[in-house]
Parts: C-alpha cells; structure tokens; sequence
C-alpha cells in the first residue's frame, strides 16, 4: 500500500492498537453509564416546562446570552444571596427575565422621528442598479 492511499484511520490503529482484536461478532462489553447531570439542569428543565421559554435563539451568535442562560444565571444570583425559597426564587428570576425581555424589544423599536409605515418597508438602496422591464425583454 502506497502511503498516500492509506485510510485515515489506519495511523491510529498503529499508534493506539486495541486490546482485543475488533470482529464483528464479538459482543458488546456491558459498560454501566454514568448519569451526568449539572446543578442547573433540573432549573433549565423546570424553566422550559414553565411554557414561557418560547423563543427563537440564533444558535450561531457566541457574543449574546440566550434567554435561558440569562434565566439560570439570575436563578443562581438570586439563591446565592439566600432571602428566598427556591420557588420565589423561580418566580422572581421569571419575572426579571421577563422585564429585560421586555425592555430588549423596546430598545429594538424604531427611533420615534420614523414613522410605522417607513419603519416596516424593507430599505432598498436608491442605487440599486439597472432595472429590466418584462415589456422589454419581449420587444421583436
């Protein structure tokens, strides 16, 4: 075998060889998996089974908090400091969240001096290059 036709995994089988030699009949080895939950877990879960989690996240934007990270970090601000029961707590991180939501759509609002109608149309640039007419293309 030439070594540029070599398949990808076969550099890693000869620097990391199995213990037991791979065959297809062999069964599988009973392995017990670990459950592997966080703190914040069963808060996220109570918060998206709450029905007020219905938002669209732009899953590709890493600069901005998801309204969910946003939640658990109040919920954990808020039981930090010890004052309330967890449920309060929920409530009230639900509450805060809701009133920054809130405040983030009104700070998206249009400025006041654009009218509704202006604000709605898509801007097109005035120099948006030549036009064609249907009228004539068709031209004999």
């Amino acid at each position: 075998m030439k070594f540029d036709e070599r398949p990808l995994w076969y550099d890693v089988v000869t620097a990391f060889p199995p213990h037991e030699e791979p065959r297809y009949d062999r069964p599988a080895p009973r392995v017990p998996v670990r459950q592997i939950f966080y703190q914040e877990d069963t808060v996220r879960a109570k918060f998206h089974k709450s029905g007020k989690a219905t938002f669209a996240v732009n899953l590709l934007d890493n600069n901005n908090r998801t309204p969910t990270q946003q939640f658990i970090e109040m919920y954990q601000n808020l039981s930090t400091q010890g004052a309330l029961d967890d449920e309060q707590v929920f409530t009230t991180a639900m509450d805060l969240l809701e009133d920054k939501m809130r405040q983030q759509r009104l700070d998206r609002r249009p400025s006041e001096g654009v009218s509704q109608e202006q604000a709605k149309l898509p801007s097109v640039p005035e120099d948006s290059g030549k036009t064609v007419k249907l009228q004539d293309i068709f031209k004999d």
